[in-house]
């Protein structure tokens, strides 16, 4: 996307291709040294024991949770600009996709520690460059005025001095799109209909076992 052109309204069908492209390129991309802000937050200690399959837990009942409330409005307002609420579906904010992302950066596994500094660093970045540009964090933008920003960090081959927040921006909207649509919600307005009761079952189609020579 030019950095030129206006940023659309983002639809769940690009937020969903936007993820499955930013995967392919996350593993190997670097980040850029701008984006390491210290973190003096606390991080949960060991394991502890197997959690209750019969409780329902609250975020931040297993293990401290770390976004303060400001970067929880910040969190908030680039979830739901990232998958917004149309006439068909609700928005990431309303499924509690905010809350998801900060039981993954709190959480004590090894897997989630890169997640929590990019997370933590991204959200530090894009208060402040939504600070330089607008004077205001980003929470309390207009939607135009932060669509302006994420429109730089989008592209595929951003400007260099956006190549670190970029990294940020893809790895937020892949975790987003990953909380979002593995609630019951978020997979229906994917089609999904696995994990459902099935009176009966005809096997494959004619045509589908055509088409792997089985017919």
């Amino acid at each position: 996307m030019p950095l030129s052109d206006p940023l659309p309204r983002i639809s769940r069908r690009v937020s969903l291709q936007w993820m499955l492209g930013a995967a392919a390129t996350l593993a190997t991309a670097n980040r850029d040294a701008s984006l390491h802000a210290a973190d003096p937050s606390p991080i949960a200690k060991g394991y502890g024991p197997d959690p209750s399959m019969v409780t329902l837990y609250k975020p931040g009942d297993v293990w401290p949770l770390t976004l303060t409330e400001p970067q929880r409005r910040t969190t908030h307002a680039l979830c739901d600009l990232i998958l917004p609420a149309d006439e068909s579906s609700p928005s990431a904010s309303s499924l509690g996709v905010p809350d998801f992302l900060d039981e993954w950066i709190s959480s004590p596994y090894p897997g989630q520690a890169a997640d929590r500094s990019l997370i933590l660093d991204g959200l530090q970045w894009i208060d402040e460059e939504s600070t330089r540009r607008f004077g205001k964090p980003f929470a309390a933008l207009s939607l135009e005025q932060q669509e302006s920003i994420c429109q730089d960090l989008a592209p595929l081959k951003p400007a260099p001095e956006f190549k670190g927040a970029a990294i940020f921006f893809k790895r937020f909207r892949d975790l987003t799109a990953g909380g979002y649509y593995t609630t019951p919600e978020g997979s229906k307005t994917l089609g999904y209909v696995g994990n459902l009761p099935l009176a009966s079952f005809d096997g494959p189609p004619l045509e589908a076992l055509k088409h792997v020579g089985l017919a």
